[in-house]
């Protein structure tokens, strides 16, 4: 049924094509969001291959890390920063996934994440979920758990609804999430390696305080994949 269902999205596609959520330029395989084009120009990091690299370094003295990456290098003035405000603001939840099953590609047979148990999301506070009608980051996780056949788990939790962090300097971006994740279940991750993900990583005080509060339970390693850096 689902390869019938594709064949005839791909037909329609012909006639109907959708547009690149890039260049706007006609997109004629209906599973994808990206021309051929802008796929094949996507500013990629290939961090995977560096266990030294700069998302890492962004937590050294920090946090105890098994292993840190991002897909994406995003610039200011990128064509490609606009992926971030489709998926957060644009009601395109299947964005994340998308570009989760594009990572997953790339992280294939990658040494470092192989035992990982499952993939944990940072989460949105619950009134910050409705008015958006899904998690980003839990989208992008979907899309990973697909390709590299590990389980996404809920197993975070926003205790305290926050001020957004656009515009805050680390120290203030520190203050405003510290406190406020809380694991959900131990026994679920005790001596166990989970890979937390998050849409965007700036100052990191967001995953830092996720992976402190992950890492509250005994003996958990903690990997972190984003879909972007921004520079």
């Amino acid at each position: 049924m689902f390869f019938l269902s594709k064949i005839f999205d791909d037909f329609l596609g012909l006639f109907f094509p959708r547009r690149c959520v890039v260049c706007g330029d006609p997109v004629y395989l209906g599973s994808e969001l990206l021309c051929s084009t802008c796929i094949n120009e996507m500013p990629k990091t290939n961090f995977h291959n560096d266990i030294n690299n700069k998302t890492a370094q962004i937590f050294w003295g920090r946090v105890d890390l098994n292993f840190a990456a991002s897909f994406l290098y995003f610039h200011k003035g990128s064509k490609y920063r606009h992926l971030i405000h489709l998926l957060k603001y644009n009601n395109m939840p299947d964005l994340g996934v998308y570009l989760g099953e594009l990572y997953g590609a790339d992280l294939l047979g990658t040494k470092a994440l192989q035992d990982a148990c499952c993939i944990v999301p940072v989460p949105l506070h619950p009134k910050k979920r409705r008015i958006r009608g899904y998690n980003q980051s839990e989208e992008f996780s979907k899309g990973l758990s697909k390709v590299l056949g590990i389980e996404t788990k809920d197993l975070l939790e926003r205790k305290v609804f926050t001020e957004t962090q656009t515009q805050k300097s680390r120290e203030e971006r520190w203050l405003n999430v510290k406190d406020v994740f809380r694991a959900k279940d131990c026994r679920e991750i005790e001596g166990k390696h989970v890979i937390l993900t998050d849409d965007i990583v700036t100052t990191g005080a967001t995953l830092e305080a996720c992976v402190l509060a992950l890492q509250r339970c005994s003996d958990v390693k903690v990997s972190i994949l984003t879909i972007g850096i921004a520079q």
